[in-house]
């Protein structure tokens, strides 16, 4: 099928129709991929670049909503019924201890247009804008020249957008008073009397993952968490920018509690296995257990081996890296 003209004009009809085009030549595409075992891991889907089509679903998506950009603000862009009196305002305050040399995120590449709400985000959190972009580029799901897909999806749980938040996790923001997302849920009466996220507003709250702007913000605000929960366990974090997110995306990918587990002495088998599952597929998890002969080692393996690779904030930075804030004293536990 052929567009002329701007998509978002056409009729509803032929929307759905190139839609439906679309996301059949996708299904077909994965499947092939799976039938080649392509499909069962992380790393296969980020390094088949030759397997991505050249107009994605999101592309299209994308050109049949109208244009946005994340580029210059920190609040989420091009959200039907939210202006902006309804979002939070960033007054440029900086959360003790987290105070961070505040450098601009440099290197994106095909990712630049996401640099504005990167830096506006570490500026309000004091997490630095190399490692958030490190954490979001480890999620996020890419198009084949590199940029991060918006309406990513994991098709093994509900995680979903650039930070990959499930919805449990996601609304468990909302709800957390001080955060981005907390502001934007109360400034919309998302929130009841007691404070949690009302069951008519939730599929409402669950779209924003879908925003880069709000995801970058929820994934700063959890980053700042995931630090500052972890320094008071006694976790050394030190004042390398790379250890900070490294530490950062254990936390965000983990939770808190799991990380500080994975750090001291390991998950269980049970849960490693539950999470090397949701995360290599269950065929490529056994293969991986057998090898390693169980599952706790298997995930811790596959854990740090990613991290490594991926989370790499000297990429988004020409800066130190460096915070200075102090660390707080403990016996350091490397990952």
């Amino acid at each position: 099928m052929i567009v002329s003209g701007d998509p978002s004009r056409l009729p509803a009809s032929d929307k759905a129709a190139l839609l439906y085009a679309q996301a059949r030549g996708d299904v077909s595409a994965r499947l092939w991929r799976a039938a080649l075992g392509t499909n069962d891991t992380t790393e296969a889907q980020a390094e088949t670049a030759s397997a991505c089509p050249d107009f994605d679903l999101d592309a299209l998506l994308s050109l049949l909503a109208p244009t946005t950009t994340a580029h210059a603000a920190p609040h989420p862009v091009g959200l039907a019924g939210l202006s902006s009196q309804d979002l939070p305002e960033d007054n440029g305050a900086l959360p003790d201890p987290m105070h961070s040399t505040r450098g601009p995120a440099t290197g994106l590449g095909p990712n630049d247009r996401y640099s504005g709400a990167l830096n506006a985000a570490a500026a309000r959190t004091g997490i630095p804008a190399a490692a958030l972009a490190a954490i979001v580029n480890a999620e996020a799901a890419k198009n084949c020249d590199g940029s991060w897909k918006t309406g990513s999806r994991n098709p093994r749980s509900s995680a979903a957008g650039l930070g990959q938040f499930l919805g449990g996790t996601w609304q468990g923001e909302a709800e957390r008073a001080g955060t981005w997302l907390h502001d934007v849920a109360t400034r919309q009466g998302w929130l009841g009397d007691t404070g949690r996220v009302l069951p008519a507003a939730r599929s409402a709250l669950l779209a924003l993952r879908y925003d880069a702007a709000a995801s970058i913000n929820a994934t700063a605000d959890y980053a700042l968490r995931s630090v500052t929960q972890l320094k008071h366990a006694g976790v050394a974090v030190g004042e390398d920018v790379a250890n900070v997110a490294k530490v950062a995306y254990l936390g965000h990918h983990l939770g808190t509690g799991d990380a500080i587990r994975f750090l001291r002495g390991g998950l269980d088998s049970r849960r490693a296995k539950l999470l090397l599952d949701a995360q290599v597929g269950a065929a490529s998890a056994n293969q991986r257990i057998a090898h390693s002969g169980d599952a706790a080692t298997a995930h811790r393996s596959w854990l740090l081996n990613y991290i490594e690779r991926n989370v790499t904030p000297s990429r988004f930075a020409t800066e130190g890296l460096a915070l200075a804030g102090k660390s707080v004293p403990a016996e350091r536990v490397d990952i």
